[in-house]
């Protein structure tokens, strides 16, 4: 089960799902600083930790790595979902409860899953060019290395 992602590192990993290509750290940092002010080495740090800890994979081009991720977003929540849920001492009332904060069109998107899973519908058709650039599908980040000293 993963650890959830920390702020910076859910921010960090949102770009690379949504942008779903090899992005170096400098792509990332720009982004980032649209909507905060936030260091490059800050970013280059948080974008190592996502490495060291299996998200994402990297491969040198020149001076600079592209990072990749290695699962979606939706394998991450639905993780986070199955932990929650089995650790919970009465997983029927605490799945009672979570369908009961769910909206409308929430509850409909779970009923299409359980009839996707159990080979009763059709596969959904593909999103719309707007949301295919969402969350759901997203692979890829990059990092760049540090410069060597006197450079």
């Amino acid at each position: 089960m993963p650890r959830p992602l920390g702020d910076l590192e859910d921010a960090v990993m949102t770009r690379v799902w949504q942008w779903n290509r090899p992005v170096t750290v400098r792509e990332v940092l720009e982004d980032l600083q649209q909507e905060r002010s936030i260091a490059y080495t800050t970013v280059m740090t948080v974008m190592d930790n996502l490495h060291q800890k299996g998200w994402v994979r990297r491969e040198a081009e020149g001076r600079a790595y592209r990072y990749t991720a290695v699962s979606t977003r939706a394998a991450y929540s639905a993780a986070l979902m199955n932990e929650a849920w089995s650790t919970s001492d009465n997983p029927a009332a605490a799945l009672v409860a979570f369908f009961g904060m769910m909206s409308p069109e929430q509850r409909e998107a779970l009923r299409a899953a359980v009839q996707l899973v159990q080979g009763d519908a059709p596969p959904p058709a593909a999103p719309p060019a707007a949301e295919s650039r969402g969350a759901e599908s997203r692979a890829a980040d990059t990092d760049e290395r540090p410069a060597e000293p006197g450079r």
